[in-house]
């Protein structure tokens, strides 16, 4: 039965990324500025202190993805699923942050890819495939001893798996 809940989770998302333009005006981008303590980006760049005051201050969330330390300035880029900050910090302490909300639909889409979701979401997508992969399987498996579906059953796969192929190589670019 959880196959079932992650089925129908995969399903609707599958939608959703085929028609990403029915949630196309969901994005928010908010632009804010600061200072911070100059002595965390002046010299060695304290990484933990700068990461956690943006946290703190400008209630950013999700994995840094980058941190680049330049001469002149410093940039952090934050991800997660929907959701997208960047800050470009110049070595005096000022700051700018560009933070991107991209709505509901997104965060679902970002879910079912595993992008920007982390190692725990990445095992889930793995259990998913392969409960998946059993159900389909055991699916398989009981058509071949119901012998009065049998012949229909290996019909039908067959149909499907040629039907697939054909709008492949008829249809896609």
């Amino acid at each position: 039965m959880a196959s079932f809940a992650i089925l129908l989770f995969f399903a609707a998302t599958g939608l959703t990324l085929n028609h990403q333009n029915w949630f196309a005006g969901q994005h928010r981008t908010k632009q804010s500025h600061g200072v911070l303590d100059t002595r965390w980006v002046k010299g060695n760049v304290d990484k933990l202190q700068v990461v956690e005051f943006l946290r703190r201050k400008e209630g950013v969330h999700g994995a840094v993805d980058d941190f680049r330390i330049e001469d002149a300035q410093c940039s952090v880029s934050f991800k997660g699923p929907g959701y997208e900050a960047d800050v470009v910090i110049d070595r005096a302490g000022s700051y700018d942050l560009t933070e991107t909300h991209a709505g509901l639909a997104a965060i679902l889409n970002d879910l079912h890819k595993g992008r920007d979701t982390g190692a725990v979401w990445s095992g889930i997508i793995d259990a998913s495939a392969i409960l998946m992969s059993a159900l389909s399987l055991t699916g398989l498996i009981l058509i071949l001893y119901l012998h009065k579906r049998r012949l229909a059953g290996l019909v039908l796969l067959g149909a499907g798996c040629l039907i697939a192929c054909l709008v492949y190589a008829v249809w896609v670019p």
